[in-house]
């Protein structure tokens, strides 16, 4: 694997059909900052900071279960992920990439960075629910949310290789891809470890990732994933993501182990429940745990509310989810006024449940 130093920008490398040396990058970078749109000065600041002098960069956690925090990385490290993610998914020199994320989060800005080493000819658009909007050009390498996949579906004959990462890739949304043409993969990773570091086709069982080759994989004491990569210089870095750690350098994700409901005695992974229900449900909802006299702890499937929300068609299909076994069913459907949020969409779980309710179906 041959791995350029972190200064070099690729003579192929074109962002909107132009091409860049740093000092022009420099000068779009300002533009974006003062005139661009909120994803362009995002772009724009961490542009800045990747062609400014420092050989390290500070990038900031997306603060999902905890507050954000900021991790300082050598730039090479950002380099080296870069060229792993090209000879993995077989990105090569000229191909054509979309950048539909935000820039001020991991990914957006892994995807700029492999396409400035790679050679990338990058189109910049808005990270909105359908990045397809108007766009007909066609791709070889595209990164989105599982929420831009679902809406973007019609437009999968216009990408060859799609990754879908940030949150878990429900069965519905596995299930619309396989009858489409592409070739997509949903992704394992986070800001400490420099986007995804394991991988799982559509056709490959839910939850089951195998690691990349630069990356290995072991357990700590609680059952939880570690991660390390002299590529990424990651040491041991440990998640609260519960494991199955299996053959083959490969794992089965379970859930976060700060968000376990202690239900009765019985130890259940609301991850566990959604994975189940998105064979169901096509609703936004998350399976949380409540205060219970009796149980200490019980669960629920909190959903937001709509003026097109149907409770006793919800109730009825998990009533016939199959797959649930008699401790996962939701003893409640709490409907909450809206989700607390990260900054990149994703739901603060604990949050949203001390939101006053607009309604409570017992089951």
């Amino acid at each position: 694997m041959q791995i350029p130093h972190f200064t070099r920008i690729h003579n192929r490398f074109l962002l909107n059909g132009f091409s860049y040396d740093k000092k022009g990058l420099k000068l779009v970078a300002c533009s974006f900052i003062k005139e661009g749109d909120k994803y362009e000065q995002y772009m724009g600041d961490f542009l800045m900071d990747w062609l400014d002098a420092s050989d390290t960069i500070d990038l900031v956690t997306s603060g999902t279960t905890a507050r954000p925090k900021r991790i300082r990385f050598q730039k090479q490290a950002l380099v080296n992920s870069a060229v792993a993610t090209g000879e993995f998914f077989n990105v090569s020199v000229g191909d054509r990439a979309l950048h539909c994320l935000p820039s001020n989060f991991i990914a957006g800005k892994m995807m700029l960075i492999r396409a400035m080493i790679l050679g990338l000819s990058l189109d910049l658009v808005s990270p909105s629910r359908n990045p397809f909007h108007k766009n007909t050009e066609n791709y070889d390498f595209v990164a989105m949310t599982p929420m831009q996949a679902f809406h973007s579906l019609a437009n999968m004959n216009q990408v060859k290789t799609l990754i879908v990462g940030g949150a878990f890739v429900s069965k519905s949304l596995q299930e619309a891809l396989l009858e489409t043409n592409v070739m997509a993969f949903e992704t394992y990773g986070m800001t400490e470890t420099l986007s995804h570091i394991a991988v799982r086709t559509m056709e490959d069982p839910p939850s089951v990732f195998q690691c990349l080759p630069y990356v290995e994989v072991t357990q700590d004491d609680r059952g939880c994933l570690e991660v390390s990569s002299d590529l990424l210089q990651v040491d041991h870095f440990v998640t609260n993501d519960a494991i199955e750690l299996m053959e083959n350098r490969q794992f089965r994700l379970i859930g976060r182990i700060d968000e376990v409901i202690n239900s009765g005695g019985i130890k259940i992974h609301p991850q566990q429940i959604e994975r189940k229900l998105s064979q169901v449900l096509s609703i936004h909802y998350f399976i949380g745990g409540v205060a219970d006299e009796s149980l200490g702890e019980k669960v629920i499937l909190a959903v937001k509310h709509s003026s097109s929300l149907q409770l006793d068609k919800i109730l009825e299909k998990v009533k016939n989810c199959k797959t649930l076994a008699n401790y996962e069913v939701p003893k409640s459907i709490i409907v909450f006024p809206d989700f607390v949020e990260t900054e990149s969409g994703k739901i603060r779980r604990k949050q949203t449940l001390l939101l006053d309710f607009v309604s409570v179906l017992d089951l």
